[in-house]
Parts: structure tokens; C-alpha cells; sequence
């Protein structure tokens, strides 16, 4: 009896489904994926424990995806036993996080299956790992066009959407008017900074004993009032351009050189002098300079920095240099031991940076050498899994078919228009035709995606390989490079060394 019960038991499945914005036919995308889970795994007689959602969320970072971290965290509970999810892009749009997240699932029993392609992590990483990159390219693409239309925008002159002293009619990218209200303050401000030496923490104190609010209607900080003293479109002066995303999976954004600003000039919006506000700068500089103020940080100084980690107790390894005799050498240790001492790590390995950056340089050398091989057993791999679904060679087949079923619809459509049949009946006898457009539909698609993920193989394979060929052709290692090419550097107490590609 208890065999029996043991069969009968349904899996505890859980769902996740993602939209990358909070617009309405994206929201509207959102609570289609949640329909087509809760008649699936009903279909399928899996007990759906949870759909887990996340709206309005890109796919290129895990910290920002409640709902997916929710849903890892509910997999270690033992909450459900496997996932659904539509597609891989889904799922993640980064290929590391990707691999780490279908890894982590894994190591819990958990298996992952993605509904589209047919394909689950009992597929592979390979397989698995080449549709990721497929997936973040498209998230690149999709970056770069809105860098594009952002940097027309700069060009243009965009002035901000909320910015004390001004007033914006929605819709109006180019346009502002002075609010005379606000203005006032803005110069109050200038006027207390430079004339009766008040600090920007000061001057938001002030602010806020006078019930003054900001734009939003909030208390007055420290940091909102130095954003004001540092804002040449008080002078009317537009500046954009000033930082760009780099890296658009890790959103990090850097600052341009001067001469790649775009600086339109706005009388019309002037409320304080020039003269006013060079006089803020000066004083601001030589204030941050008293306080020894530095901003810099040191996370890409060298070439291997926060790349290495210790295999015993996660840290990262930190840079040192040692001298013998006269000759200098640099090794690479673990910060865990080096900070806490042996009884926190016992990893005393030492890595020489000379000697890993050649082992590094033989790999990748040998990697370019077979880059045609990589790319003709992936794109077999891939075809082999699309070919489970539909073959590209029934695509005639398909769309006379799907003609044939247009049609049928089409007719039933003109016999209601013509009152033959009630919409009652319309509706009845067009049910069944949509189910099968829509499979059709989806087939054809399917078709289509197969041949251009073929082609985005080529691409980023292409892509990988330029980037190394620019990483080798380098006199010293870049950190910035050997971060695209290199996930991470394992060191394990032993001295063996396990290097992780980015793919």
C-alpha cells in the first residue's frame, strides 16, 4: 500500500516567469506565463506549490530578482522538487549566473526544465551554457540601441525630469521653465555656502527648520544639497554624457573624459552667476582637499585582482611582493590566511604571477586553435536539440497548414459576419482551430529561432575569440580584459589551480 501511495504522489513543482519592464503589455506577458504554468502543471498532474514572479526586473542581475532569490532560497527548504520555466531568457539573461543557479538547483536534486525548447539541465551545461549566451547577447544588443538613443538624446541637450528650481511639462525632453519659487532657494543656498561658510549638512538643517521641502517633497540631506552646488544647469549651462554603463551586465557605470560631454548652453535657464559658481567649485575643492577626501578604489589595479579565490575558505587572494637578494618577486596569496592567520585558512599556497600569466597565455593560445572545431560541435549540439522539437525541413509542411487553418477560421469568421451562425457557435467552432494556429505558430518560431541562435553561435564565438586574440596581443595583462575571458581562478590548499572560463 505504502509502494502504491509512493507512485500515485504527485511532484511538487514550482514556476518562474520574468518581465523586464512594468509596462502594461509587459505586465499583461507576465500574467499570460502565470496561466500557461497553472494549466500546464495541471495538465502534466504536477502540484504547482508556487509561481514565483518578477516584474519589471532585467535578467542581466540576480541581487535585484526577489522573486528568483526567494525561490533559491525555497529550494533549500525542500519547498518543491523541480522548475518550469518558459525559456532561458527567462530564466537569466547572464550566462555565469545562469550556470551557477541551474548548478546550485542541481546539487539540491532539483531538476530545471525549460518548456519552449524542450531542453533540461539533464541536457548538459554545454548545450545549456552556449542557448545563455545566446540569451545575454541579445541583452547586449538590446543595451546597445538604448545607449544609442540615449547618446542622441545627450547630444540634443536632454534636461533631467525633476530638477529643483525648474518646472517640465511631461513630454518635453528639451524644455524647462524657472519655477521663481524655487529659485529663490537655490540661490539662498549658493549664498550661504560661499558667503557665511555653512556646509552643505548645515544648509540642509536650515532648510528643513524652515519647513522647506525638495522636489519630491522630502527633508533636505547633506547629499541633495551638493548635488545642487555642483549643477552647472544653474548657470544654464546642459551637460550629458558625463559616465556611460561599460559593462551592461554588471550596470557599473564610468566617467568620460571632458571632451566626450555633451554641453549645450540655455541663458533662458540661468538663476545663478558664473562667477557664483566658480566660486562654489573653489570652495568645495579645497574643502574635499582638507579633508583628504579620495575616491579611488583598487579592485582593477592589477591584473589578477579579485579573480583568484582561495578553494578553503572563499576569500580572495591579494598581491605580494617579495625581494631576494636583488631581484623582486610577485606572488599571489590567499587574504583569508594573510588577515586572519593559519587557524582561519590553512591554504598556504603561493601563485607566481609570471608563471600564471604564461600557463594563462599557453591555454588561450591553444583555445584559438581550435575555435573551428568549438564552433562546429556546438552548432551540432544545438540543432540536435532543436531537432527534438521540429525539423527545419517540415517549415513548408507547417505553413501550408497553417494556411489551411487561417482559412477555416476565416470562413467560420464570414458566416458570422453574415448571421448564419450566432457568436455562440462562432466561438465553439473557432476554439479548437486557435489551439492549433497558435501550436503552429509556436513550431514556426521555434524554426526561426533555431537558425538564428545558429548564427549567434558564430558570434560569439567570434566575439570570444577577438577578445582573447586582444588579451594575448596585450605587453601587460589587463584586468578589465582577463575579466572577460576568465570567470574566476580557484586555488586549492594542494596547489592545484582550477581556472573558470566566462563560457
Amino acid at each position: 500500500m505504502d509502494n502504491l501511495s509512493e507512485l500515485t504522489k504527485q511532484i511538487r513543482a514550482a514556476a518562474y516567469c520574468r518581465v523586464s519592464t512594468e509596462k502594461e503589455d509587459q505586465l499583461a506577458s507576465l500574467e499570460t506565463q502565470r496561466k500557461f504554468f497553472e494549466d500546464y502543471t495541471k495538465l502534466n498532474n504536477y502540484t504547482l506549490v508556487e509561481i514565483y514572479a518578477d516584474e519589471g526586473i532585467s535578467g542581466t542581475k540576480l541581487k535585484n530578482r526577489k522573486a528568483f532569490n526567494k525561490m533559491m532560497s525555497d529550494a533549500k527548504k525542500g519547498k518543491f522538487e523541480k522548475v518550469f520555466v518558459k525559456d532561458i531568457s527567462r530564466f537569466s539573461r547572464n550566462a555565469v549566473d545562469f550556470l551557477n543557479s541551474i548548478r546550485e538547483l542541481k546539487s539540491m536534486g532539483i531538476k530545471c526544465d525549460f518548456v519552449n525548447s524542450s531542453l533540461s539541465t539533464e541536457d548538459g551545461e554545454f548545450t545549456l551554457g552556449i542557448l545563455a549566451l545566446v540569451a545575454q547577447e541579445e541583452s547586449a544588443n538590446i543595451s546597445k540601441r538604448i545607449k544609442f538613443g540615449k547618446a542622441k538624446n545627450a547630444e540634443k541637450g536632454k534636461i533631467p525630469n525633476i530638477v529643483y528650481g525648474y518646472n517640465k511639462t511631461i513630454g518635453k525632453l528639451f524644455t524647462l521653465e524657472i519655477n521663481h519659487t524655487e529659485a529663490t532657494v537655490i540661490k539662498h543656498i549658493y549664498s550661504m555656502y560661499t558667503e557665511n561658510n555653512y556646509g552643505a549638512n548645515k544648509i540642509a538643517k536650515l532648510l528643513n527648520d524652515k519647513g522647506i521641502k525638495t522636489k519630491r517633497g522630502c527633508k533636505w540631506s547633506q547629499n541633495a544639497v551638493s548635488r545642487i552646488l555642483r549643477n552647472p544647469l544653474y548657470t544654464g549651462v546642459v551637460i550629458n554624457g558625463k559616465e556611460e554603463v561599460k559593462d551592461f551586465l554588471t550596470g557599473i557605470r564610468t566617467k568620460k573624459s571632458r571632451d566626450k560631454w555633451f554641453i549645450n548652453k540655455n541663458p533662458e535657464l540661468k538663476i545663478i552667476s558664473d562667477e557664483l559658481f566658480k566660486k562654489t567649485q573653489e570652495i568645495m575643492t579645497f574643502r574635499k582637499k582638507a579633508f583628504k577626501i579620495s575616491s579611488e578604489r583598487q579592485s582593477c589595479k592589477y591584473p589578477f585582482s579579485t579573480l583568484i579565490k582561495c578553494g578553503c575558505c572563499g576569500y580572495s587572494f591579494r598581491r605580494v611582493r617579495r625581494k631576494f637578494k636583488t631581484k623582486d618577486y610577485i606572488k599571489w596569496t590567499c587574504c583569508g590566511r594573510n588577515t586572519y592567520g593559519k587557524d582561519f585558512c590553512d591554504n598556504h599556497t603561493y601563485i607566481d604571477e609570471n608563471a600564471l600569466i604564461k600557463a594563462i597565455q599557453n591555454f588561450l593560445i591553444n583555445l584559438l586553435n581550435s575555435q573551428n572545431t568549438i564552433k562546429l560541435e556546438t552548432t551540432k549540439l544545438v540543432k540536435k536539440q532543436f531537432s527534438k522539437i521540429c525539423s527545419p525541413s517540415d517549415k513548408n509542411e507547417l505553413k501550408a497548414e497553417l494556411e489551411k487553418l487561417r482559412k477555416a477560421k476565416r470562413k467560420q469568421t464570414e458566416m458570422f459576419e453574415t448571421d448564419t451562425i450566432t457568436i455562440d457557435e462562432l466561438k465553439e467552432r473557432t476554439t479548437e482551430l486557435n489551439i492549433n494556429i497558435r501550436s503552429i505558430e509556436n513550431k514556426l518560431a521555434l524554426i526561426t529561432k533555431n537558425n538564428q541562435e545558429t548564427e549567434n553561435i558564430d558570434r560569439i564565438i567570434k566575439k570570444y575569440c577577438k577578445d582573447t586574440e586582444t588579451l594575448l596581443s596585450l605587453d601587460i595583462f589587463d584586468n578589465h580584459f582577463l575579466k572577460q575571458i576568465i570567470d574566476n581562478i580557484i586555488v586549492y590548499k594542494n596547489g592545484d589551480i582550477n581556472i573558470i572560463l566566462k563560457t
